[in-house]
């Protein structure tokens, strides 16, 4: 990778000009030798807001078979004292509005929430996508890379093997 100019000409297609800012910053830590992959779950945490990581914790949570069972028994327990043991002073008798209006508040609160916590997943997917597609780049690059210095080495060979034959012909030839 001397000649970079010539190397993204032949490579890519296109000037060097033309290339993307992701194709530049690859082409450049291969051209040093660094390495470019890196941890996508820290790197992506590590840029997250606290709304960004406490919606993230109410979609788990509010996801999981422990919520469903625990907000489940409290159902059961809401229905079961109002009904039974407190069958004459119940603070929400049956039909349970007083019930329906904390689900659909928990309900309406929740939803948004959850939607944030999934576009932030979607973006997360799309930051993972754009490192894998950035590792993928320079694995290829460096592939090609050898692929050069492989072919130049045989080149070297076999322009050696024949100057070799050369003489050793010309040596026979004038022995005979």
């Amino acid at each position: 990778m001397n000649n970079l100019s010539n190397f993204v000409h032949h490579h890519f297609d296109k000037p060097a000009e033309e290339l993307g800012d992701t194709e530049k910053r690859v082409l450049t830590k291969a051209h040093e030798r660094k390495i470019i992959s890196t941890d996508v779950n820290a790197a992506f945490s590590a840029e997250a807001s606290f709304g960004e990581r406490v919606a993230d914790s109410i979609a788990r949570v509010g996801g999981s078979w422990s919520f469903i069972l625990g907000f489940l028994a409290f159902l059961v327990v809401w229905t079961v004292i109002n009904t039974i043991v407190l069958a004459s002073g119940a603070f929400d008798p049956y039909p349970f509005v007083f019930l329906n209006l904390i689900l659909s508040m928990l309900a309406a609160i929740q939803a948004p929430i959850i939607m944030m916590s999934q576009n932030r997943q979607a973006e997360r997917d799309r930051f993972e996508a754009a490192k894998d597609y950035e590792v993928n780049l320079k694995a290829e690059l460096e592939v090609l890379s050898l692929h050069q210095k492989i072919d130049m080495s045989v080149l070297t060979e076999l322009t050696a093997l024949r100057e070799d034959v050369a003489r050793l012909t010309a040596a026979l030839a004038t022995k005979t």
